[in-house]
């Protein structure tokens, strides 16, 4: 099953977890990325995250197809991502994987987190402390990115 979701709301890494768990599954692996504080010596007080909703959930189905591909045992996947505000500490993106065994899931769950950063319609602005702005953050992984783009 995929249990995969964009919202406003506070991510649970452990309601994903409990999500994906099952009796057939010795092992979780889970992927939490969060907002830091810092970037390029600029100090981050927050990311605000925008999405096209459809296409993000339907670009999230093929990565969990592939996934699926490449490790026929994995059981469940999830993969959660905020949109709006996310402060500093807190979840902004969750992707749990369970499988019989640890390999699969920890494989599975590296694979998904740099294909939803090269492929997922999901884009950020950085808001900055003292009065240095924001800016929005082009993912240079991002396969419409300009930066990606220039390097082939």
């Amino acid at each position: 099953m995929n249990y995969l979701k964009l919202t406003y709301d506070k991510l649970d890494v452990g309601e994903i977890n409990d999500l994906v768990a099952h009796e057939s599954c010795g092992a979780i692996s889970l992927f939490v990325g969060t907002t830091r504080d810092n970037f390029d010596g600029k100090k981050v007080v927050l990311l605000e995250y925008e999405a096209y909703d459809a296409m993000a959930i339907k670009s999230m189905n093929q990565i969990c197809e592939e996934m699926r591909e490449h490790w026929p045992d994995i059981r469940n996947i999830g993969i959660h991502h905020r949109l709006g505000t996310v402060p500093v500490k807190e979840a902004s993106v969750v992707i749990a994987v369970s499988s019989p065994h640890r390999k699969s899931s920890l494989e599975a769950v590296h694979f998904a987190i740099d294909k939803l950063k090269t492929g997922v319609p999901v884009w950020k602005k950085e808001k900055y402390a003292d009065g240095e702005g924001s800016e929005w953050k082009e993912n240079k992984e991002c396969s419409w990115s300009t930066s990606h783009k220039n390097k082939h």
